[in-house]
């Protein structure tokens, strides 16, 4: 008998009275029913409109007396309408607020046998690792082979109970946000929150357990300024709290506590390395390639989408292969019987955290080949778990070289790029010394930004500024031409130390 076909303006008839509930049902306060009634007696033109709650006993007597005396009409008949339209609205509310509560839902992708089959087979693969980074260059992201795998098991973590996290860096405009967003889009969407702009107090009035085992994408920390506090202890402690005063019904002012728990994988992008320290002390620095060659790559891929040449639907295959695979992991602990054994090189700063992020990076490659390892119970526990092998460490060694290069070197990430491109130039132009201007000129940059770059280099003592005949004109020699190269091999030897450590205690070959 109650029409809600105009969700503004429901209407219930009966054989004596026309009533109309304009404005609809409000599904906030359950304690109450209060509604607007037009109210009219059939085949009439005098209308009588009254807000009125209708559970309020009083109000309701009232209104009946006043419809009996306006319209012409019994009690009785009046009264029996307005119980049985409230029984109406109830039920009906009702139905709203299941509604709501299942669109307010997460949503889960119930994968069928055949998907599940597929992705099972696929992490049973040989060469998981190689296959996951074509899968992900056929998904549609180009170049960044280190990167982009690296940042697809970092989200992988997620699952796990000490997630990784890490930090996009480069120039504005080389593709940081597309690169987290284009590996982004290979996680579920029910397992990500993906953030734009975040206010100061946002992360705590999520639910208590919204975020867990969550990745959050955050587009540019430039614009989450305000929230890098919270943020970092997210990570740090797996869980916020902030207390706050607040009235309950009966106006009596009580203190609670807003928690919200982890753990949570968290990645965002900037182009200023130097001001989130603290924060990139907890993440994965990720530096994006501005090679020429990647520029390359990249326009050519756009040319090709725009002559319509990519198969947009191999696209999407590989795309939900990767989120099938990503469902189908399963949270288990991860033992690493060779840890002791492992150890970084020298060189590598803030070695406390740096070796805390080695070893959880090794747990989430061992963990990403979970259908590949033995499933062990601790008899002691009934806990289950897997064990990490040494072809997990040698694969994670691969990976993680340009990461612990980058903690290990006295340069910026951005100084570093500036520095590796002067000495390419000087062996191009066949010079040992250089001058600012000359520098402008090859590398096509603003006066200030490689003046800049050259205090940096002076403070870091890889070049000098050398005596000349005029005195009006500065020019510079390198001091260390050799210094990333010697570096990245010191950290490839002290890791490939640690396998061969492992094989001649184990005696593996």
């Amino acid at each position: 008998m109650l029409d809600t076909s105009n969700t503004n303006n429901y209407q219930y008839t009966t054989k004596y009275l026309e009533l109309h509930v304009l404005g609809g049902l409000k599904t906030n306060k359950l304690e109450s029913l209060r509604v607007t009634l037009s109210i009219q007696k059939n085949s009439s033109a005098q209308i009588l409109r009254q807000s009125i709650d209708l559970y309020n006993d009083n109000q309701v007597e009232k209104l009946v007396r006043k419809i009996a005396e306006r319209l012409e009409i019994g009690t009785s008949v009046v009264r029996k309408t307005l119980q049985e339209l409230t029984k109406e609205l109830e039920n009906y509310r009702f139905l709203l607020l299941k509604n709501e509560q299942q669109a307010a839902a997460p949503y889960i992708k119930e994968i069928t046998k055949t998907e599940q089959q597929a992705a099972e087979t696929f992490l049973r693969s040989q060469t998981l690792l190689d296959k996951t980074n074509e899968l992900i260059g056929k998904s549609g992201v180009i170049g960044e082979d280190v990167n982009r795998l690296l940042m697809y098991l970092i989200f992988t973590s997620r699952k796990t109970n000490n997630p990784l996290h890490c930090i996009s860096l480069g120039s504005s405009g080389v593709g940081k946000t597309h690169l987290q967003s284009k590996v982004g889009e290979l996680i579920p969407e029910e397992d990500k929150v993906e953030i734009t702009v975040l206010s100061a107090n946002a992360f705590y009035y999520f639910n208590r357990t919204e975020l867990q085992h969550k990745l959050l994408l955050i587009e540019d920390l430039d614009g989450a300024e305000s929230v890098l506090y919270p943020l970092r202890e997210l990570q740090s402690k797996k869980r916020i709290t902030k207390t706050v005063v607040h009235k309950d019904t009966k106006g009596t002012t009580k203190t609670i506590h807003l928690t919200v728990e982890g753990p949570v994988s968290v990645a965002g992008c900037t182009t200023q390395e130097s001001i989130y320290e603290d924060n990139s002390n907890r993440n994965f620095l990720l530096y994006i390639d501005e090679s020429a060659a990647q520029d390359q790559r990249i326009m050519d891929y756009q040319r090709a989408v725009s002559a319509g040449q990519v198969n947009e639907d191999e696209e999407l295959k590989a795309k939900i292969q990767l989120r099938n695979v990503q469902r189908i992991l399963k949270p288990i602990k991860v033992i690493n019987p060779f840890a002791m054994y492992l150890s970084l090189p020298s060189a590598v700063f803030k070695p406390r955290r740096t070796n805390s992020h080695y070893l959880q990076f090794i747990s989430a490659v061992t963990f990403y080949h979970q259908y590949q390892r033995q499933h062990k119970v601790n008899k002691e526990t009934g806990e289950v778990f897997i064990e990490t092998s040494i072809e997990d460490i040698q694969e994670a060694n691969e990976l993680i070289i340009a990461v612990l290069l980058r903690k290990s070197d006295l340069l910026s990430g951005a100084s570093r790029t500036f520095f590796e491109l002067l000495k390419t130039q000087l062996a191009h132009h066949k010079q040992t010394d250089f001058s600012n201007t000359e520098v402008r000129k090859w590398l096509r940059l603003p006066k200030s930004t490689v003046r800049r770059k050259f205090l940096e280099l002076l403070d870091a003592d890889v070049i000098q500024r050398i005596a000349t005949k005029e005195k009006r004109i500065f020019r510079y020699e390198l001091v260390q031409k050799d210094d990333y190269n010697s570096l990245k091999t010191t950290i490839s030897r002290a890791l490939q130390d640690c396998i061969d450590k492992i094989n001649r205690t184990t005696g593996s070959e």
